[in-house]
């Protein structure tokens, strides 16, 4: 929050992600309690949005936040390994143009990434870190010394209670 001089981080918690096998992840509202328990923070607010308005799709996601909320500026953060296939999302170059993207590093993605088909079409709109808090879109940047490891695969393995054949 600091780094993007924000005032507090909407945490949307989808229901589904077109591009992932639903077997794969775990049921909503379990993800919805693990990502509040993660989260443990006044200012960063844990949501179920796309379910409440029926949205499937992050460019129709960004267009409802800013039709709700005209006064408010808001950055999309991403890990590399979502910048790694951004070009696969739906409209994904008409969310560029809608919001300012912050790109951090996650291990084993950021070669990938920066390498990968959005990253090469987009260079032109990035910007060095401490300049995205301003930005007007289309803007992107990348957070190379983030490299964090959690995944929601981790989060939700590190916060579930053991069973009885984990614990022996």
């Amino acid at each position: 929050m600091d780094r993007l001089q924000l005032d507090a981080v909407w945490w949307l918690v989808t229901p589904g992600n077109p591009l992932k096998d639903p077997a794969h992840y775990a049921p909503l509202d379990e993800r919805l309690v693990l990502a509040r328990k993660t989260a443990d923070h006044p200012d960063i607010i844990v949501s179920d949005f796309e379910r409440r308005h029926n949205l499937q799709y992050t460019v129709d996601t960004v267009e409802r936040l800013q039709l709700l909320n005209p006064t408010t500026r808001f950055v999309w953060i991403m890990g590399a390994d979502s910048l790694a296939n951004f070009h696969k999302w739906k409209d994904w170059r008409r969310i560029i143009d809608q919001i300012p993207i912050a790109v951090f590093n996650r291990p084993g993605y950021g070669d990938e990434a920066l390498a990968g088909e959005a990253a090469s079409a987009l260079t032109v709109f990035r910007l060095a870190p401490e300049k995205l808090p301003e930005a007007e879109p289309p803007a992107w940047a990348y957070f190379a010394d983030t490299n964090n490891p959690s995944s929601s695969t981790v989060i939700r393995t590190s916060t579930q209670k053991p069973t009885k054949a984990q614990k022996t």
